[in-house]
């Protein structure tokens, strides 16, 4: 029989996998996005930013921290998250156009270069 999802207790596992290493970048990812998936968007962005601290140089943890900045309505650092995401290789264009994450940032006219700029890549 297969495990019925409990994101209550994926987080208390993670978060005491975190306690005994706090530099583990898989479960502070794994983290972020359970934080955020259970409503818990402050928790998330925290994550999000200790990912971005850890690898600086992570593509989708800059997506994931811009993702997070939005939906706590921080649209320029968002953009700015974004924007350094794509500069590091980011480049899942359909994506950004459909995430819910981003919908605070869809009329935005540098979001939308943005995207223009990645169709132009592709």
């Amino acid at each position: 029989m297969a495990r019925k999802e409990d994101p209550t207790f994926d987080i208390t596992f993670y978060e005491s996998v975190l306690r005994r290493d706090p530099r583990y970048a898989d479960v502070v990812e794994i983290l972020g996005g359970l934080y955020t998936k259970t409503g818990r968007i402050a928790d998330g962005l925290r994550m999000d930013r200790k990912l971005v601290r850890l690898q600086p140089d992570n593509a989708t943890a800059h997506y994931n921290l811009g993702c997070s900045l939005a939906l706590v309505k921080r649209k320029a650092d968002a953009l700015r998250a974004l924007r350094r995401a794509i500069e590091l290789g980011y480049n899942d264009r359909r994506w950004m156009e459909e995430d819910p994450d981003l919908a605070g940032l869809q009329k935005s006219p540098e979001f939308l270069a943005m995207l223009a700029g990645l169709k132009a890549q592709n």
